[in-house]
């Protein structure tokens, strides 16, 4: 099995339409659009895994600069996912001299 990246994927875009369309390179083992857990809307970007590396290489081929849903699609092999910095900001509950009012 072969996962591929494929990015720039419209909002209208859901998992079976990604499937359907991949669907034409070969067998697709799964299509999935990554969603914002915030929003419930898409990321623009998925992966989808072919069962074998000739069909992967078949939907780069067929896919890759194509448009699909109005969208031009980047598919390329996927990689493996890199380790993050945790991540740090948010709320600072620093020394509080910002609070104004003093008077002296």
């Amino acid at each position: 099995m072969k996962k591929l990246y494929v990015g720039g994927i419209s909002y209208s875009t859901n998992d079976s339409g990604l499937k359907d369309a991949f669907a034409q390179a070969g067998t697709v083992v799964s299509a999935t659009i990554i969603m914002d857990k915030m929003t419930g809307r898409s990321k623009g970007f998925g992966f989808v895994e072919m069962s074998s590396d000739a069909e992967a290489q078949a939907a780069i081929d067929m896919w890759n600069g194509k448009e699909l849903d109005g969208r031009k699609l980047t598919v390329n092999e996927a990689r493996p996912m890199e380790p993050r910095a945790p991540r740090t900001g948010g709320f600072d509950r620093g020394n509080g001299n910002d609070r104004g009012g003093r008077t002296w």
